[in-house]
């Protein structure tokens, strides 16, 4: 009996290996749609406010020269610059610099990856996250609007692939695209405020310590109000950093929290900062296993794509044997380049007519439909694998059954399609905790 119990205890211990399901839970067809439609409303709105072009930017030596670029080489040189080429430089968006420079960023990470140069990786990382300052600092009112669009979309979208993911995780499930756009529209307050309560509990924290530095700039008072209150400053100097790493480490729990339990915004927040308090060191284990996990997925899912590309453009060039206008040797080549796995796509420079540059510009447009595809999957199996991983702590930390999810009444009238029975669960004890959450 002893060993029954162990036995049991032991299998219980070993839910992890469930996070290994988020792979087939992330290429759901009704996944990738929602994660495909938000990349691409988050594109068109990013092309729309590139109209402004606020961005200076010239043709420097190897190419063209932003002020991102002047930027990351020389910080001090960057209002010179623009102050030199804001009348006569080429102008850009923000979001096109941002978009060029995380592409070759994420391809130098990847190389680097391969090669298993991990500090080239944290180079690539470090580079892309400074560029993401420089946007913060000289565009602010730029990023201010596009992250709430952002925002907007990614609480939509998310809150909907959150919640597949958690229907299908506890009971096996896949609903409907409506039946999740339905939820998330529902808990849109809920999933639009819950990134913004760390940011303003950090800002907040933060505001007593900027207003001492303040009074610090004031002759003798501010010296003496600045040993008076610096045991203050340094508490609230901790407490802030231990938000900041509640919130980095509990931030990808926030969403699957609504999604799974109906949660609202402080009850998400609380969730989270609660799981990374109880089991920091297990909730690390499930993340890594989930980053390893997921960078092998997306290395075959990648591979996937390319060897799609690339027998597609060797058979097109098997067949054509005409030239092109400009008296290329091949005609595919000119219009599509041929793709390669670390760049899948590019734009051609070998066109000699404005017809090759425009059926070139829409083959292009078709390849980025297919990049489209493989970024919907790793936003899905991000969204997937965070939900996983909830439930796994809520089960560790609360004692609460994996299959114990949120039934609101409008959504117990939908009929969702069963999935594929997940070994080793029991039907009628879900059956029996399903009636318990609709009653």
């Amino acid at each position: 009996m002893d060993s029954a119990d162990q036995s049991s205890q032991f299998l219980d211990s070993l839910l992890f290996p469930r996070i290994f399901q988020t792979f087939r839970m992330a290429i759901q067809p009704s996944k990738l749609i929602i994660a495909f439609g938000a990349i691409a409303i988050i594109c068109l709105a990013g092309a729309l406010m590139d109209l402004t072009g606020t961005v200076v930017g010239t043709g420097g030596m190897q190419g063209q020269e932003t002020e991102l670029q002047v930027y990351l080489a020389n910080p001090g040189r960057l209002e010179s610059y623009v102050e030199r080429y804001k009348d006569t430089g080429e102008r850009q968006g923000v979001f096109g610099t941002l978009w060029s420079f995380a592409r070759d960023k994420f391809h130098g990470a990847l190389e680097s990856l391969f090669a298993f140069d991990l500090p080239g990786v944290a180079r690539n990382v470090a580079e892309y996250l400074n560029a993401v300052v420089w946007a913060m600092k000289y565009h602010y009112i730029y990023c201010i609007f596009f992250a709430v669009i952002e925002l907007a979309v990614i609480a939509v979208a998310g809150g909907a692939i959150c919640r597949i993911a958690a229907l299908q995780f506890a009971r096996g499930e896949k609903p409907g695209l409506g039946e999740a756009l339905r939820f998330s529209l529902k808990k849109f307050t809920s999933f639009f405020l819950t990134p913004l309560g760390p940011v303003v509990l950090i800002t907040a924290l933060c505001v007593p310590v900027l207003l001492l530095g303040l009074l610090v700039n004031i002759p003798i008072v501010g010296d003496l109000m600045l040993v008076i209150f610096m045991l203050c400053a340094l508490l609230l100097g901790g407490v802030i950093a231990v938000v900041l790493i509640g919130t980095v480490l509990g931030f990808n729990l926030m969403f699957p929290a609504i999604a799974y339990d109906g949660a609202d915004t402080f009850d998400a927040i609380g969730r989270a900062y609660s799981y990374v308090s109880s089991r920091p060191w297990r909730l690390g284990f499930y993340y890594a296993i989930a980053t390893v996990y997921g960078a092998i997925c997306y290395i075959f899912a990648r591979f996937v794509a390319f060897l799609m590309l690339w027998l597609t453009h060797a058979l097109l060039g098997f067949a054509v044997w005409a030239n092109s206008a400009g008296n290329q040797p091949d005609k595919i080549m000119a219009i599509w380049p041929e793709p390669s796995f670390m760049k899948l796509h590019a734009l051609s420079t070998l066109t000699a007519t404005r017809w090759e540059s425009f059926i070139a510009y829409i083959v292009y447009l078709f390849i980025l439909i297919v990049i489209g595809l493989l970024v919907s999957f790793i936003t899905s199996y991000y969204f997937s694998a965070s939900t996983a991983i909830y439930a796994l702590m809520r089960n560790k930390v609360d004692n609460t059954a994996v299959d114990d999810i949120y039934i609101y009444r409008e959504e117990a009238k939908f009929e969702p399609t069963p999935a594929e029975d997940v070994p080793g669960e029991d039907s009628s004890s879900e059956k029996e905790g399903n009636s318990t959450q609709k009653q």
